[in-house]
């Protein structure tokens, strides 16, 4: 199963809109093995939401975006749940992960 195969087993089902942009995110990991998902899909949580911090996230059109960031960390957090053992590690690794985002817009503010 690939990481795209994954995706495709997620419910509910996003919206068209939502599933076109988790795509376009994922990218080339699609084709990945499963076992990378996790780190897949904060991988590309963490670029959609530079992406939109760069961007200044003030415009509709970053809603898709930032919904679509959203998912992709819970997708993470779903797939880090089959060991139990190491999710509060896996926590605490995705939150500097992502705060190091706000970090850097803060300062580039």
């Amino acid at each position: 199963m690939t990481v795209g195969d994954w995706l495709d087993t997620r419910e509910p089902v996003p919206p068209p809109a939502l599933a076109t942009e988790l795509r376009r995110a994922l990218g080339p990991a699609l084709g990945a093995d499963v076992s990378t998902v996790r780190e897949a899909s904060l991988a590309a949580a963490e670029s959609l939401l530079a992406e939109a911090l760069a961007a200044g996230c003030r415009t509709r059109p970053h809603a898709v975006v930032l919904l679509a960031a959203d998912a992709l960390v819970t997708y993470a957090f779903e797939a880090a749940a089959d060991a139990p053992e190491a999710l509060g590690e896996r926590a605490a690794q995705a939150v500097r992960r992502l705060s190091r985002l706000a970090d850097t817009a803060g300062g580039a503010a």
